[in-house]
């Protein structure tokens, strides 16, 4: 973390643990040329929870290899319209030292639909 970076507040563990984060499985990538910033149109199969969307900053990947690939999704956030599209999804990554978002994926693995805790 940098000089710049700052830590945000603490919170208690109740907080956290009511945002539900699950596994899902990227099963179409199509371009989103209204978005603001560069984004994709996700779909993710969350297993027996169903299919849910996302509008994703994540183009430092091609469609190509984005479909097939397991992410960790906040699936309990209220859905926000992003340039008229539903993005119902919240797909977690992290920022590289370019600045681009890398995905957070499981090492193994895991059933669409499974919990992360």
């Amino acid at each position: 973390m940098s000089e710049t970076e700052s830590l945000k507040p603490e919170i208690v563990y109740d907080t956290f643990a009511a945002v539900d984060l699950r596994v899902g499985r990227i099963v179409e990538v199509l371009p989103f040329p209204r978005a603001r910033n560069p984004s994709y149109k996700v779909t993710v199969d969350f297993g027996p929870f169903g299919i849910r969307q996302s509008s994703a900053q994540i183009t430092n990947y091609t469609p190509e290899d984005l479909v097939g690939t397991l992410v960790i999704s906040a699936v309990n956030l209220p859905p926000r319209n992003i340039a008229g599209f539903r993005s119902e999804v919240l797909i977690l990554g992290a920022a590289d030292a370019e600045g681009r978002v890398i995905l957070l994926t499981p090492r193994s693995e895991v059933a669409p639909g499974q919990p992360v805790f």
